[in-house]
């Protein structure tokens, strides 16, 4: 696993969620859209959050804090997809 994969990756998984949240409201216009909205706003969050991190100067055990990266990444994306499976949901 390298760094280039591991960005590669950051920026996929949460275009791809972001992807989802807007096909969501442009085919369910009569739906509020508001909370689809705050659920985006925190998928960009994260996407520069951990944008961040992985270009920040990493001192020590390199693998393991990219590690931690990744499975952020899955563990808040996992988040992020409950929270708009209830959003859908309502």
């Amino acid at each position: 696993m390298n760094l280039r994969d591991l960005k590669k990756d950051i920026e996929y998984i949460i275009g791809e969620f972001i992807d989802d949240c807007t096909l969501f409201v442009t085919l369910n216009p009569g739906k509020d859209s508001d909370e689809v909205a705050k659920i985006i706003e925190e998928a960009v969050d994260l996407y520069n959050n951990l944008k961040d991190k992985v270009n920040a100067k990493v001192e020590g055990n390199k693998k393991a804090y990219y590690d931690g990266i990744r499975k952020e990444l899955f563990e808040k994306t996992d988040e992020l997809c409950e929270k708009l499976s209830a959003a859908v949901s309502k």
